[in-house]
């Protein structure tokens, strides 16, 4: 075995050597370790038993679904009222920068 040879095996079993101990090395975390990313988790999981307050959507009426896509087929959709849309506008306390009233 020639001389650069056995520098790169030694170099080899050296870093390998390094390597088998950094793994037994223990990690002294907090107890908050990852709660972050639970937290995150839990915020985008819906809630399986929720409860709606208030009238049903328009969207959730069958017959009026049913009515509104024989409505789109036929090309004679019904256009949105600008007075609901002014009044919505209106309604909200303030709007964002950059948006027109």
């Amino acid at each position: 075995m020639n001389r650069s040879t056995r520098n790169v095996l030694t170099t080899a079993l050296a870093a390998a050597a390094a390597l088998a101990l950094g793994g037994c090395a223990t990690q002294h975390l907090g107890s908050d370790f990852g709660q972050a990313v639970r937290q995150s988790i839990a915020q985008q999981v819906a809630n399986p038993d929720a409860k709606y307050v208030g009238a049903i959507a328009p969207g959730s009426n069958g017959a009026r679904v049913g009515a509104a896509q024989d409505r789109y087929v036929k090309g004679k959709v019904i256009a949105p009222s600008n007075q609901v849309a002014a009044t919505s506008i209106a309604a909200a306390p303030s709007a964002p920068s950059g948006l027109i009233q």
